[in-house]
């Protein structure tokens, strides 16, 4: 890809639905329709839909290709069976991480792989540095339109596309006979599915969703969603200076498994216990909505860290963000503050996640 802004190839259907766009991980993308409350209360009631064309899609194939993926990823790819995904990670040699993704098993020698928009070349170019010989590595990005149907009555909305076809389970994947490719995962907490057709059908497919009942929604929603799930946002909760463990995302390492990089620094890290952990900590009282970047302090003004994620929660009705802080204030209950331009707003330590949603069918 240049260093242009890309385009979404839903970019006429969006403009046709009144979606105000803007730039996002190197891709003009819709944030919202209507407005960011809107969206999001669509999905945690009934079903919106998002165009997630920006993100990757790679395809790995090969006789060698479980034990070749085990050992550049985090969690166990044996443990797949054939249609099922699970989520991972890429870390460098610091077992810091790179990208999180999904990883789906099509057949035993067939994986397909979605990765963040903004690491579509850096990951292929990692991967690709560490191929093993007969597996093979292809960038499918370009040749896919994908969108993300979310909320409960997402499986409803599908129903009424596809009559004949039945969504695969939770984080499962498989093909339907029009050639698009069905998964059952998402980054909301609801219910609900991402469905990727070839590039060129994929406006008429978002709009004949939107005609079902799925609302259209942008990044806007998608963030305060996901971020009430405390779901994080690479680049902002995760980087290549924080690993797996660090995140509390220690469920989705298999430091059983066969040897994967990054794999040593985390068995240290998880024998000597960590110095710091990502954190959800909410407002105590109403105040100025915390955003990424934002200080989080003592009460005396000494800096503990800074927000990689904050929003005003819709569902909550008050400020809610993610940081890291030391293990020993990183429990729950404990009091922290967070200064936006001066003015110190006090917020507490919470168990994640911040909202509970209704049990997911399927």
């Amino acid at each position: 890809m240049s260093g242009e802004v890309q385009q979404s190839p839903l970019k006429e259907t969006h403009e046709r639905l009144g979606a105000r766009m803007v730039p996002f991980a190197g891709w003009n993308m819709p944030v919202m329709y209507s407005s960011i409350l809107d969206e999001h209360s669509a999905v945690r009631e009934n079903a919106g839909i998002f165009d997630i064309s920006h993100m990757g899609q790679f395809v790995v194939r090969g006789a060698g290709a479980e034990s070749w993926l085990n050992g550049v990823l985090t969690n166990n790819v044996a443990k797949l069976g054939d249609g099922q995904g699970q989520y991972t990670m890429m870390l460098n040699e610091r077992g810091g991480v790179i990208d999180d993704l999904i990883l789906y098993r099509n057949t035993a020698e067939e994986f397909f792989l979605v990765v963040n928009a903004s690491m579509i070349d850096e990951d292929f170019a990692w991967m690709e540095g560490r191929l093993a010989e007969g597996v093979e590595l292809v960038n499918e990005s370009e040749g896919w339109a994908g969108m993300a149907v979310q909320g409960p009555e997402s499986a409803a909305v599908f129903a009424k596309l596809f009559p004949g076809d039945e969504l695969p389970k939770r984080n499962g994947i498989s093909k339907l006979a029009d050639g698009g490719v069905v998964c059952r995962t998402g980054y909301t907490g609801e219910d609900g599915f991402e469905f990727f057709s070839p590039v060129n059908e994929g406006g008429r497919f978002f709009e004949e969703f939107v005609a079902a009942g799925a609302k259209p929604c942008g990044l806007g929603a998608r963030d305060t969603l996901r971020l009430e799930m405390c779901y994080p946002l690479n680049g902002s909760d995760l980087s290549p200076d924080r690993t797996p463990l660090e995140a509390g995302l220690g469920f989705f390492v298999d430091l059983e498994k066969e040897d994967f990089v990054g794999r040593d620094v985390l068995a240290r890290q998880k024998e000597d216990g960590l110095a710091s952990r990502l954190a959800a900590i909410e407002y105590l009282e109403k105040g100025a909505p915390p955003r990424a970047h934002y200080k989080v302090v003592t009460e005396e003004g000494d800096e503990l860290g800074e927000l990689g994620s904050g929003v005003l929660s819709p569902s909550l009705g008050k400020g809610i963000g993610m940081v890291y802080l030391p293990v020993a204030l990183a429990k729950p209950g404990s009091r922290v503050w967070v200064d936006v331009r001066g003015r110190r707003f006090p917020a507490q330590v919470v168990k994640k996640p911040f909202y509970k949603p209704a049990a997911k069918k399927g």
